[in-house]
């Protein structure tokens, strides 16, 4: 279910997006084809997006919910944190509410029965009259009124309209649908709309489409040498007749409009430039969506209440804040050394040998992901977890004693066969806490691993474990 309102959300912005740029900058050009190519290029990409994924920076570990420990009893505290994508509290808004899930799903039966009926119709109206053969299409004779359509192969026509002088240049312009394959575009909107019918843009740039069909036959029907004043006349005598929304109608478009594009000067070669708007849309949808965010943390000094952010940008650490941090960071990165420099309770900078016991580590070419399709599941859900590690969590003595309390973030790696690996401090309070902290973590039980494409990866985790002597904290 994750996944799908994933889907629903980011091709709803994009398709919102390229449609606006398509209705501010391009509708009133003339290149048709160019239009055409942006159009369907905006639903196919929209349609892509939500499947790519580029990590451009390290990503951030999956944050799992927040466990509180105090001496006296352990009390688990429910804090939900949502991912750090655009979307991701949107999405689980919706979970939330089931009701907007059933509201969305009745319209999606909705208009997808309603395709389906409109195909059916079709068929129907193909088999009940008589259908001549002709050279690359079928005309279909209809024995009531209606303005010239097409549909696939299949161009109908009333059986009066035959009579008139005129007639095939209707043909023609239906047989420019068919020539462009305008009736394909014309179902995947169709199915798509019918996955975002909430989606007003979507709808916007359906019309935008069927409209741009219209403008590409009319033109091709005028540069075979039809007067354009007799095919304007002709287009205002044939708006009659029932329509099948699902086929090229000869009179789809409202008349004014295509007679006003006939009339429009061509646009100059300089207006293809406009297109860049929508590269540009593009660029930044894909840097929004398919990207991982840069890996960044704030590392804070109790006693000097002096804070710094280290972030990690193409393979080099970027540091703001407090100048004098520096060494600090460069002593805590000193991973040939036994032991690791940590914060304890007051600020002061402590040389404490590493946990060694009940540690493992993945070899380093081990590929470890933070986002996959299928996430790890701890035994028994999430609940579960958050009960294993509060009741085996002991708050250390000499921490009661000095009054020492705060919260203690270990990072971990739950491999492909589910065991827990390369857990460590990622931000720390006291030696004592850190210590007990990292014990309980490298003492979980295997989890059923997470998986990506149908394969079990190393999906990485992160997990916040406060320490607090009051039982109100």
């Amino acid at each position: 279910m994750n996944h799908a309102i994933n889907f629903i959300l980011e091709s709803g912005m994009s398709l919102s997006l390229l449609a606006l740029i398509y209705i501010l900058f391009l509708r009133k050009e003339t290149f048709f084809r160019l239009n055409r190519l942006f159009l369907l290029g905006s639903v196919l990409f929209s349609l892509v997006l939500p499947f790519l994924k580029f990590q451009v920076y390290g990503a951030n570990p999956v944050l799992l919910e927040e466990i509180t420990v105090t001496p006296y009893r352990n009390l688990i505290e429910a804090v939900t944190v949502y991912g750090k994508d655009l979307s991701g509290s949107i999405e689980q808004a919706i979970l939330s509410a089931h009701f907007v899930i059933l509201v969305y799903l009745l319209g999606v039966t909705f208009f997808l029965y309603r395709f389906l009926f409109r195909v059916g119709d079709l068929l129907y109206t193909i088999i009940k009259n008589p259908v001549q053969r002709c050279n690359g299409f079928k005309l279909v004779i209809l024995n009531y009124e209606t303005s010239p359509f097409s549909f696939l192969k299949y161009v109908f026509i009333s059986q009066s309209l035959q009579k008139d002088k005129n007639h095939q240049k209707m043909i023609a312009h239906e047989l420019e649908h068919i020539k462009q394959g305008h009736t394909f575009d014309v179902i995947i909107l169709e199915l798509f709309s019918a996955f975002q019918w909430f989606n007003p843009f979507m709808w916007m740039l359906r019309n935008s489409i069927r409209e741009n069909h219209e403008y590409l036959a009319d033109q091709a029907v005028l540069n075979s040498g039809v007067n354009q004043g007799l095919y304007k006349k002709l287009l205002l005598n044939q708006f009659a007749g029932y329509n099948f929304e699902i086929a090229n109608n000869f009179n789809y478009s409202l008349i004014k409009k295509r007679i006003k594009m006939m009339s429009r000067i061509r646009s100059s070669k300089f207006a293809n430039g406009k297109m860049i708007f929508g590269i540009l849309a593009a660029a930044v949808l894909v840097m929004v969506f398919a990207c991982e965010q840069k890996e960044s943390f704030e590392m804070t000094s109790a006693s000097e209440n002096k804070s710094m952010t280290v972030t990690i940008l193409d393979e080099k650490l970027k540091i703001e804040g407090a100048v004098d941090g520096l060494e600090k960071i460069k002593n805590l990165l000193n991973e040939s050394s036994g032991f690791e420099v940590i914060y304890d309770s007051l600020g002061n900078v402590v040389l404490a040998e590493k946990a060694k016991e009940n540690s493992k580590e993945l070899d380093s070419q081990e590929e470890v992901f933070y986002m996959v399709e299928d996430m790890p599941e701890f035994p028994g859900g999430e609940n579960s977890l958050r009960k294993f590690i509060s009741g085996s969590i002991i708050y250390p003595e000499v921490a009661i004693k000095k009054n020492i309390q705060g919260k203690v973030y270990v990072s971990f790696v739950v491999t492909k066969n589910g065991s827990i690996t390369n857990a460590r401090i990622a931000r720390g309070v006291d030696p004592a806490l850190d210590k007990e902290a990292l014990r309980v973590v490298n003492s979980l039980p295997e989890w059923i691993p997470g998986k990506q494409k149908g394969q079990a990866v190393n999906v990485s985790y992160t997990v916040p474990i406060h320490f607090s002597l009051s039982e109100n904290s």
